[in-house]
C-alpha cells in the first residue's frame, strides 16, 4: 500500500518534530519534508510533490494562506491542510478561498489530525467543526455589507499604495493630493475596516488577496 507522503510547514521546530513523530506512527503515513516559512513550502511541495501539506498560517517570509495559493497554482492536484492557532472566520475563509482542502486548530487531537490526512487524501476536504460553523455563519449573515465595500474607489487606491510600503508622500504624489490628504483617507481606512495599526492594514489586504508578501512584511 502507497504510504500518504506529507509535508510539514511551520516555524516552530518543535512542533514540526512533534507532527513528524506522530504521522510516522502510522503505517500509511510518511512524512517526506518540512519547511519553516512559506517559500520553503513552495521549493519541498515542487521537490518533493506530497500528496499533502500541513501548512501553518502565521510563518515568517510568506504567510500560509499565500503559499497555500502558490502552490495550487503550481499543483492543483495536492492538498493543503491548515493546522493553525486561529479560529476567527476571516483567517478561514480567506484558506478555503485559497484553496486549502482542510482547517483545524492547533489544538486538535493527534488522532483527529490524523483523521483529516486520510480524509482530505481520500475524498479532498475536511473542516474541523468550529471552522464548518464559522462558514456557514459567513453564509447565513451574507446580506450584512462587506466593509471592504464600504470604502470609496479612491480610498482602496490608497489601501492597496499603503500595503505596498508607500509613505504619505509618494502616495500623494501618485494620487496628485497632499500628504495630509493621504493622512485622512488612512485614518477613514482603518476606522471602516476596524484596523488598529499598520500591521493588521497588511495582513488584511494579503488576506483580501490585494498584495503578497515576498520578502517579508
Amino acid at each position: 500500500m502507497d504510504k500518504i507522503r506529507i509535508v510539514v510547514a511551520d516555524d516552530h521546530a518543535i512542533l514540526r518534530d512533534g507532527i513528524r513523530s506522530l504521522l510516522n506512527a502510522h503505517g500509511d503515513m510518511e512524512v517526506v519534508g518540512e519547511a519553516s516559512d512559506g517559500n520553503e513550502a513552495i521549493q519541498k511541495a515542487t521537490e518533493l510533490n506530497p500528496d499533502v501539506i500541513i501548512m501553518d498560517i502565521d510563518m515568517p517570509g510568506l504567510d500560509g494562506i499565500e503559499a497555500t495559493r502558490r502552490i495550487l497554482r503550481k499543483s492543483p492536484k495536492a492538498r493543503v491542510l491548515i493546522l493553525t492557532q486561529y479560529s476567527n472566520r476571516e483567517y478561514i475563509v480567506s484558506a478555503i478561498k485559497a484553496g486549502a482542502a482542510a482547517y483545524l486548530s492547533k489544538q486538535t487531537m493527534g488522532s483527529e489530525l490524523v483523521s483529516a490526512i486520510r480524509s482530505v487524501h481520500q475524498s479532498g476536504s475536511f473542516l474541523y467543526p468550529s471552522a464548518a460553523v464559522e462558514i456557514i455563519k459567513k453564509y447565513v449573515e451574507g446580506a450584512r455589507e462587506d466593509p471592504y465595500q464600504l470604502l470609496t474607489d479612491k480610498e482602496k487606491e490608497v489601501l492597496k499604495l499603503l500595503a505596498e510600503g508607500r509613505t504619505s508622500r509618494e502616495i500623494g504624489s501618485l494620487l496628485q493630493v497632499s500628504p495630509k490628504t493621504v493622512s485622512g483617507y488612512r485614518l477613514e481606512i482603518m476606522k471602516k475596516l476596524e484596523l488598529r495599526n499598520r500591521t493588521e492594514l497588511i495582513k488584511y489586504t494579503i488576506r483580501r488577496g490585494l498584495v503578497s508578501i515576498k520578502n517579508g512584511t
